[in-house]
């Protein structure tokens, strides 16, 4: 045999190989998701994360053997107790992450899956509906200005790519305000065989939003209700769901902090990046600032999101001036933010800079925040991004002031209070089983494992 003869022969070896493999791994990965029962794609521009948080928390307590995956701020795998566990990745991440959470966590017992979509680009977006998701049910939380670059300029073309996620005979559902943005994805989804539920908020009261100890949307939680509505799940077992289901890490907290005397309330709004979303939170939270507190804006912003830093520049002066009595610069673009919001007619006295160009000790950003608050209280607010040197300084140092009070996500998801009612009635079954075994040996009376069983299945 030649050579050549045999080369030919190794690659059509490996190329059948190949073959075999993925034909494999697609049959794998489709027969996973066939086995589930619900399955839910959550997409949109504003609230992914937490809706999907939300939407997990519905189906775990609605009965649902429920796994969920958020993008977010920090990616995380929910477990079907809810415990969270995080996603580490060796690179860049890739939407190819969908198959590898399918392929480890949803197995037989597993009912339901809840995933946030990772693809942003159109085609990308497709494909990963029509191949790595195959939800029954889609969620488009909303419909904003951003990633424009990758979806198209106007909000009419966002929707469009937005809609590529949409289900083929299936449902899509959608908190989307605005009357002609809504028609454009019932449109859509109509053009796929499935049909448009509006979440509306308007059904969401006061007392159903009290359950939350943080920042929470009537929208986000209108899009719960709905799918327990579509499931069957009762109303108040869907609100229990969604109250004990953990915030993202980024979510908004208002707690109040001692910085070189000042009484400071920090105000995390990293996550909220896209105008509207920014000034409408603007609008509920200046209700819950204290008067004649000064209102200090921090503009965080990462150097691989400058068109977002400019956005952010252009609306201080435009929308935010009414709120933001000074502004700080964290990280990246510091000259050329401070020129545009001086530019467009906020005070350059006003003003600070502490990112990249001066490089600061968390000493000398203490100081500042302090020195620009002539009264005993003040109000801090970060925005734009959440990781730069800086404010990873602040977020730091404010965990630690919470001393033993602090809790991260993933310690506040195995917390047994944020189970699912049936996981705790099965865990109480066990202990009362294996109490009443131990006090059976004591009198001489030797245990009965069927006895647990019995028990355990009538939890």
């Amino acid at each position: 045999m030649t050579a050549g003869l045999f080369s030919l022969l190794f690659l059509v070896a490996v190329a059948l190989a190949l073959i075999v493999y993925w034909r494999t791994s697609v049959s794998g990965h489709r027969s996973r998701l066939d086995q589930l029962d619900v399955r839910v794609h959550v997409n949109g521009i504003r609230g992914k994360s937490t809706v999907t948080r939300l939407v997990a928390g519905v189906l775990r307590e609605g009965g649902f053997v429920t796994v969920a995956k958020t993008t977010g701020s920090a990616a995380r795998m929910i477990e079907r107790r809810g415990e969270e566990t995080p996603i580490f990745r060796r690179g860049a991440a890739t939407i190819n992450e969908q198959i590898d959470v399918v392929a480890r966590h949803v197995d037989p017992d597993v009912e339901a899956l809840v995933i946030e979509c990772m693809a942003v680009r159109p085609l990308y977006q497709q494909y990963s509906q029509d191949y790595m998701v195959r939800s029954d049910i889609t969620v488009i939380t909303n419909v904003r200005e951003d990633h424009q670059e990758e979806m198209g300029e106007t909000l009419e073309q966002i929707a469009d790519s937005l809609a590529l996620t949409v289900p083929r005979n299936g449902i899509l559902i959608t908190a989307e305000d605005r009357p002609h943005l809504r028609d454009r994805l019932r449109e859509r989804a109509e053009e796929r065989g499935s049909r448009l539920i509006y979440a509306d908020p308007r059904g969401v009261g006061d007392e159903d939003m009290r359950g939350f100890d943080y920042l929470q949307f009537k929208e986000n939680v209108a899009i719960g209700l709905a799918i327990a509505r579509l499931l069957g799940i009762r109303r108040q077992v869907a609100l229990q769901g969604m109250w004990k289901s953990i915030p993202d890490i980024g979510v908004v907290r208002l707690r109040w902090y001692d910085v070189l005397g000042k009484r400071i309330l920090w105000v995390p709004l990293f996550a909220a990046n896209d105008r509207e979303s920014v000034v409408l939170t603007f609008e509920i939270l200046q209700a819950q600032f204290p008067p004649d507190a000064p209102v200090i804006g921090i503009l965080n912003n990462r150097r691989d999101r400058g068109r977002r830093a400019e956005l952010f520049a252009q609306m201080v002066p435009t929308d935010l001036s009414s709120y933001l009595d000074q502004v700080i610069t964290f990280g990246a673009y510091e000259e050329q933010v401070s020129r545009t919001i001086v530019e467009l007619g906020y005070p350059a006295d006003r003003v600070h800079l502490l990112g990249e160009t001066v490089q600061p000790t968390l000493d000398q950003i203490l100081a500042t925040i302090a020195g620009l608050v002539g009264g005993p209280e003040g109000v801090l607010i970060g925005m734009v991004n959440i990781h730069t040197d800086q404010a990873e300084l602040l977020i730091e140092y404010f965990e630690h002031l919470q001393g033993a009070e602090h809790r991260s996500e993933l310690d506040e998801s195995r917390d047994p209070v944020r189970m699912p009612a049936g996981t705790r009635r099965i865990r109480r079954a066990g202990t009362h089983v294996a109490t009443g075994r131990s006090q059976s040996r004591a009198a001489g009376n030797p245990g009965d494992e069927p006895g647990r069983e019995d028990v355990t299945g009538g939890a």
